[in-house]
């Protein structure tokens, strides 16, 4: 057999594929007809037999379907506007709460400052009024003594005019012959020792020598003046008031040129005096003068007092 002979095939004959025609108008006849197969031909396909119209756009609805795209291009827009809004809203809320919460701290830093300034300024005007008062008292003081000594001096000088002047002691009787020299102010001379009462005061008054001064004190190891002079009364049997100006203001008063044992000295006026001590002869006195040096024992030219009462 010739290789050029015909041999049948065995396969089965391709269906002819349908050709379908799709004719579709565009309004403004832009697109023609489309033809399409199910799938590519040859060259010699049959042509197509049947043509399908499709509609055209201009028999859509364009006029809702833009009106749709239109209300949900302004919905998303809407949508996306209350988004920002609500976003820099609370943004906004957030930095205003941080300014808010920064605001109270500074003001709360503030008012502690305050505060303490406050304390600072009333702690140091508690101290210069305590200060302005001290200050007032030393100044009275000082022009007391001043007075005091003054006075002391006058008298002193009067006494050393007249010659041949003795001392009398008026508490016992007897006359001794000592005499005011004017080189110490204040000052007298004994040449016996207390007896009596007045020896039990002084007595008592010396013993203490050495204690505590405490403000209201009045024993056993600790005193104030007047405390020290009630008690050193109360050991002889006497009954005293417990405030200075009190006791001063009881007894006679007697010069400072004239003291005996026992005598009560004072500081200040008789009816307003702010210290007392006990003059224990020799020209020496013993009070509970203040905190830093306690109850001592010195000389009238140490401290000159204002003057003196006698209450034995």
């Amino acid at each position: 057999m010739s290789h050029t002979a015909h041999i049948p095939s065995h396969r089965k004959p391709r269906r002819s594929a349908s050709k379908l025609a799709l004719r579709a108008g565009v309004a403004g006849g832009v697109l023609g007809t489309i033809a399409v197969a199910g799938a590519a031909g040859p060259a010699n396909a049959e042509p197509v037999t049947e043509t399908i119209e499709m509609p055209t756009l201009g028999s859509l609805d364009t006029a809702g379907l833009a009106s749709a795209v239109a209300a949900s291009a302004e919905t998303s827009q809407q949508e996306a506007l209350d988004q920002s809004l609500q976003a820099q809203e609370n943004a906004a809320l957030q930095k205003a709460a941080k300014e808010a919460k920064k605001a109270k701290a500074e003001a709360d830093r503030k008012a502690e400052a305050e505060r303490a300034e406050k304390a600072r300024a009333e702690a140091e005007a508690k101290a210069a009024a305590e200060k302005a008062e001290q200050e007032r008292q030393e100044a009275a003081e000082r022009a007391s003594r001043d007075r005091a000594r003054t006075q002391l001096s006058t008298t002193s000088t009067s006494d050393n005019s007249s010659s041949g002047s003795s001392v009398s002691d008026s508490g016992s009787g007897s006359s001794t012959g000592s005499s005011d020299s004017g080189s110490s102010a204040g000052s007298s001379t004994e040449t016996q020792a207390p007896s009596g009462s007045a020896a039990a005061i002084v007595a008592f008054a010396r013993a203490q020598v050495g204690d505590a001064y405490v403000r209201g004190g009045t024993g056993p190891n600790s005193w104030d003046c007047s405390g020290l002079v009630q008690a050193a009364y109360a050991a002889a049997g006497i009954d005293l008031p417990r405030i200075s100006y009190d006791q001063s203001s009881m007894g006679t008063s007697v010069s400072l040129s004239n003291l005996q044992p026992g005598d009560i000295l004072y500081w200040g006026s008789r009816s307003g005096s702010y210290h007392v001590a006990i003059y224990v002869g020799g020209g020496k006195y013993v009070g509970a003068q203040n905190s830093s040096t306690g109850v001592v024992e010195h000389s009238l030219d140490w401290d000159t007092p204002s003057g003196a009462v006698r209450i034995l």
